[in-house]
């Protein structure tokens, strides 16, 4: 765990995430004994203030999700802090050390956009059943105040009240994603983390949903962990990105900061690919040799040195720190500051 990250844990930050962990264990045999874990996510250090959106971008595979779903407390961490400014209980608390009953609560002020618009809802229940759920559950609307609520709600997204009689199947998926959108707001949470809410959707239709998330964002003072693997996106809506690889975040800085002037190799081959609407943009591609090293046995040392252009000596026996090199411009290299990395024209 990083001492000096915790230290940045301020009164504008809303989330800290401190020395996260979450292995999941390989079992074999006829007794199903444990022999070996899958470090889906790997000592993670994050923040962030509130009313703004981070980024978190990598691989498929590299654990994005499950750091989402695990500050959620969806799964379980395995160790590290989860520090949260809780209006509710009007203090910082550590997500990770409540138990069920005591996080119910918090459960309002931190809400999910799942990634598939179809898979996500009932299609059994009605769309006002789907959004007005959580506001049952958790004691804050019934019958007509209920009612009244989901319509507000569809309204905000876009959608009509009378669309609440409706079933999912009735959607369109952009209509859908805006559905789990209403329902993660219903109980005006703080925190919501967006599972790649666009990936499942057209380009055009993307484009609209990221302009209602932006102005949701304005609307009712929402803070987003915004997850995708769609660098041009991430740009469009983050404040700050963080660049995940097998389980560990290698790089977070400012947006501009973070395309303009990457300083981890990873970060630079990422960004390498991202097309640039320029005819006159001469880009150079980056292609990483060899394959994604297994999270069941990372690499010793830098878990990027196997396929990282740049790799010293070192790189392979020693883990980097992950500290900041100026302007809150963390990074987690050995080469970092040695090193002169391409950018992207920013748009």
């Amino acid at each position: 765990m990083n001492l000096a990250f915790r230290a940045t844990m301020g009164e504008d930050i809303l989330l800290q995430v401190s020395g996260l962990k979450k292995y999941f264990p390989v079992r074999r045999g006829v007794f199903r004994r444990v022999v070996g874990w899958v470090k889906a996510v790997d000592d993670v250090d994050m923040f962030i203030p509130e009313g703004e959106t981070l980024g978190l971008v990598g691989e498929s595979g590299c654990g994005k999700t499950t750091t989402g779903r695990t500050i959620l407390r969806l799964v379980e961490p395995t160790a590290g802090e989860i520090l949260f400014r809780s209006k509710q209980f009007g203090k910082v608390v550590d997500l990770a050390k409540l138990d069920k009953k005591a996080l119910k609560p918090l459960r309002r002020e931190m809400q999910i956009i799942f990634q598939d618009p179809y898979s996500s809802l009932n299609p059994r229940m009605t769309v006002g059943d789907i959004i007005g759920e959580p506001l049952i559950v958790h004691r804050v609307a019934r019958g007509r105040e209920k009612e009244e609520r989901v319509a507000e709600l569809l309204q905000a997204v876009g959608l009509k009240p009378e669309h609440m009689r409706r079933y999912p199947h009735e959607f369109s998926g952009g209509q859908r994603q805006r559905i789990g959108i209403a329902r993660a707001l219903a109980l005006d949470p703080q925190l919501i983390v967006c599972d790649e809410p666009v990936s499942a959707l057209d380009v055009s239709i993307q484009a609209q949903v990221l302009n209602l998330l932006e102005d949701l964002q304005e609307q009712f003072h929402l803070t987003y962990l915004f997850i995708a693997h769609d660098l041009s996106v991430v740009k469009h809506i983050s404040d700050r990105v963080a660049v995940m690889y097998l389980g560990k975040i290698v790089e977070l800085a400012e947006t501009e900061e973070l395309f303009t002037h990457p300083i981890h190799p990873y970060t630079e081959a990422l960004l390498s690919a991202v097309p640039v609407p320029d005819p006159d943009y001469e880009a150079e591609h980056i292609i990483l040799q060899g394959d994604v090293p297994s999270p069941i046995r990372p690499p010793p040392g830098c878990y990027f040195h196997p396929r990282c252009p740049y790799a010293k000596d070192i790189c392979s026996e020693v883990a980097p720190e992950f500290r900041d090199y100026g302007e809150h411009h963390f990074t987690a290299c050995h080469l970092a500051g040695q090193l002169t990395l391409r950018g992207v024209k920013m748009q």
